[in-house]
């Protein structure tokens, strides 16, 4: 009991810092930009393991939890992972496994289409924000 105690007390200690987004302007539709990603992942030799639907999900539960705000007209996270990539980075670091699997995400917000991914730590996984931001210049966001 006692541990927990300690346990529990840090992470209340312990200030909750947000990643930073790293976000681009997409000249087109929220389908065209969403098409573009994964085609652009694809061709990376990656593979998306899962497409999470976040914009579904808030609109269809804003009611239930007291919310009448809608975030987003759409919005999709594209996740997949890169082997080699991965290796490399929890070699220098295997911390950097919390940082697993990446994710890009598109949005739609009142007309303005959007692809953003996070901005990781300087070091080793400057590697990772690397091959996100190259994905996202071959879908065409500026």
């Amino acid at each position: 009991m006692f541990r927990s105690s300690i346990i529990a007390a840090a992470f209340m200690a312990a200030p909750a810092f947000a990643q930073e987004a790293i976000t681009y302007d997409f000249e087109g539709s929220f389908g065209d930009a969403s098409f573009a990603v994964e085609n652009a992942i694809v061709n990376k030799g990656l593979v998306i393991d899962y497409t999470s639907h976040v914009g579904e999900m808030l609109n269809r539960t804003g009611e239930d939890v007291g919310s009448e705000e809608m975030l987003f007209t759409e919005a999709d996270i594209f996740i997949f992972c890169s082997a080699v990539i991965s290796r490399q980075v929890m070699e220098a670091d295997p911390m950097n496994i919390v940082h697993c699997p990446y994710g890009i995400a598109v949005t739609d917000r009142d007309g303005v289409v959007q692809i953003m991914h996070r901005d990781y730590p300087d070091g080793p996984m400057q590697a990772v924000e690397d091959l996100l931001s190259e994905i996202v210049a071959e879908a065409g966001g500026t």
